[in-house]
């Protein structure tokens, strides 16, 4: 298996609705040659149909799909020359774990010698070397996944397509098949367009990630700018834990709450218009204790502790602020941490750097 061998993919005005439904909504998308490129949204926001799209499963009304130079949106399934992993493996019981990875050699009449090499090579990639003679249902769930993974890429596919193949797994073993994919991506260097809901497991893995609502693209970036810098309330509220204040411009300056804000480069995303309001993103952790008034730029909130809720390594202090907004701040449960922290009923300045200080369009509510 060669590394590199990998094509682009450019999908333009890519379209499908389902009665009134758009399950996409003229979908422009480019994929780089070689990247690990991760679809994600909630339940129903047509991510699923896109990576069908993607796969020949599904036909949209319209659109171009070319891979690399090749317009394929015509194309059947098995001439894409895609490999694919599906949420439920979609192995055979009858055969074994060889026969399983075999068969789209046999598909495409591999002579059986250098089927049996490249067998043997794909379950040596997925670290599953001697397991050729096991039955399917005497796997465990995390050897059966590897095993779907090892029929996907031993044709040397150009493209990986997989669709949440690590939602049946425990928390553990989930996180553990997060780095060995991004391992093995590395190492083989296919263009890979993964599907997902969970968004930590979006941002471990990806070069970039494409948040998908309603049919469309919210934001295409790599996992830290998403995380940091989220185009909309949408992706801002999908990706980790947010709360959001009303902020407004006023003689030049963003205030909330009658006090000016601090801000630095980048605060203000692009398309934010420069006056009436908008909204003030707080991540928990993000925001800490102060025991007095800063001589910095930090910005301040003044509140009153409500709740003091303990998570093992971390605890969630819930915090109401003058206006009856509720805020939340994440930190390690240090001893030192949870000494310093006011009791319910208590008064509490919040301390935020101007750095961490993200205003974002009042689009009225979620997209």
């Amino acid at each position: 298996m060669v590394r590199g061998a990998s094509l682009p993919i450019v999908v333009r005005q890519v379209t499908k609705t389902y009665g009134t439904v758009h399950a996409l909504d003229h979908v422009d998308l480019d994929i780089h040659s070689g990247e690990f490129l991760t679809l994600l949204g909630p339940s129903g926001s047509g991510k699923t149909t896109l990576l069908m799209v993607l796969a020949g499963f599904t036909r949209p009304d319209h659109g171009s799909l070319k891979f690399g130079d090749t317009e394929v949106i015509r194309l059947a399934p098995h001439k894409r020359d895609v490999g694919m992993v599906f949420q439920n493996y979609a192995l055979f019981p009858h055969m074994d774990v060889a026969a399983n990875v075999a068969f789209p050699l046999r598909l495409r009449g591999v002579p059986k010698a250098e089927a049996a090499r490249r067998v043997e090579q794909a379950l040596e990639m997925v670290q599953l070397a001697g397991y050729g003679g096991r039955r399917v249902d005497q796997l465990s769930g995390g050897q059966r996944q590897r095993v779907a993974l090892a029929r996907a890429i031993v044709f040397e596919p150009r493209i990986l397509l997989m669709d949440e193949p690590l939602s049946a797994l425990d928390k553990q073993l989930r996180e553990h098949m997060q780095i060995e994919l991004r391992r093995l991506h590395e190492k083989l260097g296919m263009t890979t367009v993964y599907v997902t809901h969970d968004q930590r497991e979006a941002l471990t893995m990806s070069d970039r990630v494409a948040v998908i609502n309603r049919g469309r693209i919210m934001q295409l970036d790599a996992p830290r700018r998403l995380y940091e810098r989220p185009a909309n309330r949408f992706v801002a509220e999908f990706i980790g834990e947010s709360t959001f204040l009303p902020v407004e411009y006023r003689d030049g300056a963003y205030a909330y709450a009658g006090r000016r804000l601090n801000l630095a480069s980048g605060s203000v995303p692009d398309g934010t218009p420069p006056s009436g309001r908008c909204l003030l993103m707080l991540r928990p952790e993000r925001l800490r204790i102060l025991d007095r008034e800063p001589t910095d730029p930090m910005n301040v909130l003044r509140g009153v502790v409500r709740h003091v809720v303990y998570q093992g390594d971390s605890f969630l202090l819930q915090v109401e602020l003058g206006d009856a907004s509720m805020v939340g701040l994440r930190g390690v449960s240090t001893s030192d941490a949870m000494a310093g922290i006011p009791a319910p009923g208590g008064a509490v300045l919040l301390g935020l750097s101007p750095q961490d200080t993200i205003l974002l369009a009042d689009e009225g509510g979620r997209a």
